[in-house]
């Protein structure tokens, strides 16, 4: 758009930059999922193939972008996880992403039953599901993450470091070097249970 005759657009933008010290979470829905689903003729509930496409793609996201600290998938969706001190695109909300929450999804949950249990009885009633036997991926999604060999924490710190620990700010050339480390890393996935604080306190860095 710049030295075009649509460069005067520019003067309506506004300048929309996330406070400092938040982390950012950018969700991508799928567009068109159900009529992609049916003409690549993908299995119900669940295919293998979807999910791997899918996690393709977030993998190339993740490489592409060495500001995500986490990224996990579930349904049609990924979740990408920015650093609080992520400088990308100026922190800039409508140059990041926009996202909004499911409600009619958590609502027909909810209708299902409060409890995993009633959820669960329904699951194998209804559709001869056993929730139990259902393979991890299928359960807790994907999580992609650039795990470190040399993790530093201690048992007092299971989140990370306290605010009064924040590491300096760093200059351009140690965050361009820090950028290429983080393309040559070796990307992790796991299918694990990310609510619970199991995993923040074996990946306290994804934190600190």
């Amino acid at each position: 758009m710049a030295n075009s005759e649509f460069e005067y657009v520019r003067k309506f933008e506004e300048w929309d930059a996330l406070a400092p010290s938040n982390w950012i979470v950018v969700r991508i829905d799928g567009r068109g999922f159900s009529k992609f689903s049916k003409r690549q003729n993908f299995a119900k509930p669940n295919d293998r193939r979807a999910i791997d496409l899918m996690n393709a793609a977030a993998i190339e996201v993740v490489k592409q972008f060495t500001d995500i600290v986490i990224a996990y998938g579930q349904s049609d969706e990924y979740s990408f996880v920015l650093h609080e001190d992520c400088q990308l695109f100026e922190r800039r909300a409508a140059k990041l992403a926009t996202s909004h929450v499911n409600n009619l999804y958590n609502t027909t949950f909810w209708n299902m039953g409060t409890f995993s249990a009633d959820k669960n009885e329904i699951l194998f009633k209804r559709f001869n599901i056993n929730y139990n036997a259902e393979g991890e991926i299928w359960k807790k999604g994907s999580v992609y993450e650039d795990k470190p060999s040399v993790i530093d924490s201690t048992p007092d710190q299971p989140f990370g470091k306290s605010s009064d620990e924040k590491k300096k700010p760093l200059s351009k050339t140690q965050l361009e070097k820090e950028r290429k480390r983080k393309q040559k890393a070796r990307v992790v996935v796991e299918h694990v249970d990310i609510i619970k604080d199991k995993f923040w306190q074996e990946n306290p860095w994804i934190l600190g």
